[in-house]
């Protein structure tokens, strides 16, 4: 199969017909091999049903739905697991983004050799409260991953199937795939200049608040990044020089007692001075930190109910439920 169309939906009835047959025309007009999977977030209006006449017109329209909201991270990572094209491409249900990109973005991954294509939406219908913080967001993205795209956010990609197969992504790490597929060695990422529409229907379902998650979900996947793998590399390095640190200090604080008992000086406690203290708390808070580096170290960050999503139905698919034994 060549390609598999990823589309993340909540409560978009009214445009996932017109966005169906936009797919279609575009996989018929370039002779594709193609499946289309809807991944229903938990909508709460008619759009699973939607989905299954979708799928009574054409076969290659399939379905996953959720249980609950779960976000947009967990339908594709389910989306992800399921596809089996060669190209997976994802896009957003809401018609802002065109499915005339798709054959272009399929050639950049199957001629050009890019692992990881993100489209750049650089004419934006969005107003400038959020236009200002996207650009923000984007640049403080570039510095910590260094990987220089200009819109992280947008939801038109394109990946190679082994990169989709060999990544994970959860909570909100959504904007931040690129970034992990890196992390996972894949290293080609390239970018290209995308049609934004406005939208059509509804309303956006993303407040100001996905900005400031955006930006703790960056600083933890950037310490997951660099640490996940060796956390005693911070953890024990933090709390050995925290140690060490108290310990010298209270070394010096004892020889500076010694030293005027030898010489008949008078001088009080040690107990008594509060650089004991401040001494002795470096020396606890250091041994605490490396033995948090090394429970880490045992447990690791991979665990087996992480992703954990409910799901009801499947159409034209076998998916595997997280919560089931």
């Amino acid at each position: 199969m060549d390609i598999s169309v990823v589309v993340p939906l909540f409560n978009e009835e009214e445009s996932l017909p017109e966005l169906a047959a936009w797919i279609e025309k575009v996989m018929n007009a370039n002779h594709f091999s193609y499946e289309v999977i809807f991944v229903d977030d938990g909508s709460k209006d008619k759009s699973w049903f939607t989905v299954q006449s979708l799928r009574k017109g054409n076969e290659c329209f399939k379905g996953i739905r959720f249980r609950r909201n779960y976000g947009k991270s967990a339908a594709l990572q389910k989306g992800f697991e399921a596809a089996q094209g060669d190209v997976v491409i994802t896009m957003d249900a809401d018609l802002q983004d065109s499915p005339d990109e798709i054959p272009a973005l399929y050639k950049m991954i199957k001629e050009e050799g890019y692992d990881v294509v993100s489209g750049w939406k650089k004419k934006r219908y969005d107003p400038l409260s959020k236009t200002l913080p996207t650009k923000l967001f984007n640049w403080a993205v570039r510095r910590v991953s260094h990987i220089y795209l200009h819109d992280f956010n947008c939801g038109l990609k394109a990946y190679r199937h082994e990169v989709v197969k060999s990544i994970e992504v959860y909570g909100e790490m959504h904007r931040f795939i690129p970034v992990i597929a890196k992390w996972a060695g894949f290293g080609v990422i390239g970018e290209k200049v995308v049609q934004h529409r406005a939208r059509k229907y509804g309303k956006t379902k993303f407040g100001m608040n996905r900005f400031i998650n955006g930006f703790l979900d960056l600083l933890s996947l950037s310490f997951v990044g660099r640490f996940s793998k060796k956390p005693m590399h911070f953890f024990g390095s933090m709390g050995l020089l925290l140690f060490i640190l108290g310990f010298l200090a209270a070394v010096w604080l004892g020889a500076q007692k010694l030293y005027c008992l030898h010489h008949g000086i008078p001088a009080p406690l040690v107990t008594s001075s509060p650089y004991f203290y401040i001494f002795l708390v470096f020396m606890i808070m250091g041994l605490q930190l490396f033995l948090a580096g090394y429970l880490a170290e045992l447990v690791g960050r991979n665990s087996p109910t992480r992703n954990t999503y409910l799901i009801s139905e499947t159409l034209g698919m076998e998916v595997e439920d997280a919560d089931k034994e």
